[in-house]
């Protein structure tokens, strides 16, 4: 399948895209995508049964969402030897023939036939070349910009929760479905620390008690890039991997400019998710777990998770305390 085929042919969503009106074009993909493709209308209708709770902490909520239409990439399996085993779902040749997006620079935007959100999206590199944020995260920034009407878009690493490891891609997800997109004031003023006040940007670390967080404010796309490569050239150092372990949530306001969310990470799956028998919960936290809304595909995991499991998965999939404190220091004397 070529390129060209795999590009919606909608007049509506032209006209937007000719306008740089990329929300609404993606709101239109959508729908027009639910006329033509059956996965994605059912995809859709199943949101309407979900099963939600909120579980609350001090300043904070996590939302737990019983999701049955996820389990497979939450069950995905990411090693070395099943992803030579397998085609690549993301390149084009091997997408569904229904499925159509839009093409911007040199990835096209596909709606997600297995949401989380009410309205979910793939971002996806035309090329196949492995999921790396530090090369693209110029493109991340652009996402959350022109799609910034109705979306957050965000990134997970190849370690920790991208279910095509071996191909680059973002999400974006509606605006404010994952609480941390609301709650991110009061938690930076009741757990940030003020890391740097320069060059029009803020820089951050925050530590909620479940989450290790490096968050980054700004309206200059140049210094956000600057301070972004600062800090994955130092968190490099610790990891000791090809790519450190990160998810990365981006927010754009007209008025504010970009806040970016980096979550650091130590395990890509906590203990639970390899036990046998009851002691097994099919749970593995990715950027928009982080981002407050928890993604469960088994009944059984949506009941059993409460604030103490919660509490305990987080804090094992995070870095520690003391390598945190380590990359602040190391952060104020750089950026």
């Amino acid at each position: 399948m070529s390129e060209p085929d795999k590009i919606i042919n909608d007049q509506k969503v032209n006209n937007l895209i000719q306008q740089n009106n990329f929300g609404d074009a993606a709101k239109r993909l959508i729908e027009s995508q639910k006329e033509t493709w059956p996965t994605l209308s059912s995809g859709y209708n199943s949101l309407i049964f979900i099963k939600a709770k909120n579980l609350r902490f001090n300043g904070f909520t996590f939302k737990v969402q019983f999701n049955p239409g996820r389990y497979h990439s939450s069950s995905a399996l990411v090693d070395d030897k099943s992803i030579r085993k397998r085609q690549c779902f993301l390149c084009l040749k091997n997408l569904p023939k229904e499925q159509k997006g839009i093409l911007i620079k040199n990835y096209i935007l596909l709606a997600n036939p297995y949401p989380i959100f009410p309205e979910h999206f793939t971002i996806s590199n035309i090329k196949h070349r492995n999921q790396t944020i530090k090369d693209s995260f110029g493109d991340l920034l652009l996402f959350s910009k022109i799609l910034s009407k109705y979306y957050s878009v965000f990134y997970n690493g190849p370690q920790c929760g991208a279910s095509a490891p071996d191909h680059l891609h973002f999400q974006a997800g509606s605006k404010y479905a994952m609480p941390l997109d609301d709650e991110y004031d009061n938690i930076k003023i009741r757990y940030g620390e003020i890391l740097s006040d320069n060059n029009h940007c803020m820089v951050y670390g925050i530590n909620d008690g479940l989450r290790k967080i490096i968050s980054i404010e700004g309206r200059k796309e140049k210094q956000l890039t600057n301070i972004f490569n600062s800090f994955y050239n130092k968190y490099s150092m610790q990891s000791g991997l090809i790519e450190p372990m990160m998810n990365v949530l981006c927010l754009f306001d007209e008025e504010k400019g970009w806040r970016v969310l980096i979550m650091l990470r130590a395990k890509h799956r906590p203990e639970e998710f390899y036990m046998e028998g009851t002691e097994n919960i099919l749970f593995s936290p990715a950027a928009c777990d982080y981002g407050g809304l928890c993604i469960t595909p088994l009944e059984k995991d949506f009941k059993r998770l409460d604030r103490d499991l919660l509490n305990k998965i987080f804090n094992e999939t995070s870095i520690g305390e003391i390598k945190f404190q380590l990359l602040k220091k190391e952060l104020k004397s750089i950026i």
